[in-house]
């Protein structure tokens, strides 16, 4: 059985371009990272920790975990705590270019693979209306950086470079090139 160990309604529509043939069991793996940490390493660390949590009651099942961070002059953004948090990511990402950063994690009986993708995303300048309309839809306070490019985000964003489906939280194209070459059939 394939697993995602995540809560995530964006990962879960995104597993199913690959195959709908998985079970969702949300992790509540400790997502915290050494301080310091490299985004890459921090976002692999805590898709380790949630794959690992899950996988520790079905041993014999394949399970992916996944972490997205979002990094902006070397300042990692999770989640905002609520909104007032969420307009002071939204300030910081305005008109600049920030990096997406997705750890995955992928565990099969015992072997596992671990990598991470990055995709550099540039917001337009955003107005303080644009910011204030933006978090009245409540879309930007379960996202890393506090905006979904998927959704009424998108109309923040002026261009990317890289995985579109990354900066929604899983690197579609690179997990489905993972799982075949660790030999699990979808």
């Amino acid at each position: 059985m394939l697993i995602l160990a995540s809560q995530s309604p964006r990962r879960r529509e995104l597993l199913k371009i690959i195959t709908d043939k998985f079970s969702v069991i949300p992790s509540d793996a400790d997502e915290s990272f050494p301080p310091g940490s490299p985004p890459s390493m921090a976002a692999e660390l805590i898709a380790m920790a949630k794959a690992d949590k899950i996988a520790a009651s079905f041993p014999s099942d394949t399970v992916i975990g996944a972490d997205t961070l979002v990094v902006i002059d070397g300042q990692i953004l999770g989640k905002p705590k609520d909104t007032k948090d969420a307009m002071r990511m939204l300030q910081l990402l305005s008109g600049k270019t920030h990096e997406v950063v997705t750890g995955v994690a992928v565990l099969v009986a015992c072997k596992r693979t671990v990598f991470y993708e990055s995709t550099l995303v540039t917001f337009r300048k955003l107005s303080a209306s644009d910011i204030d309309e933006y978090t009245a839809t409540g879309d930007p306070l379960d996202k890393a950086g506090a905006y979904g490019i998927q959704g009424p985000g998108a109309l923040l964003v002026k261009g990317i470079n890289g995985d579109f489906y990354n900066v929604m939280g899983l690197p579609i194209a690179r997990l489905s090139v993972e799982l075949r070459q660790l030999g699990v059939k979808f």
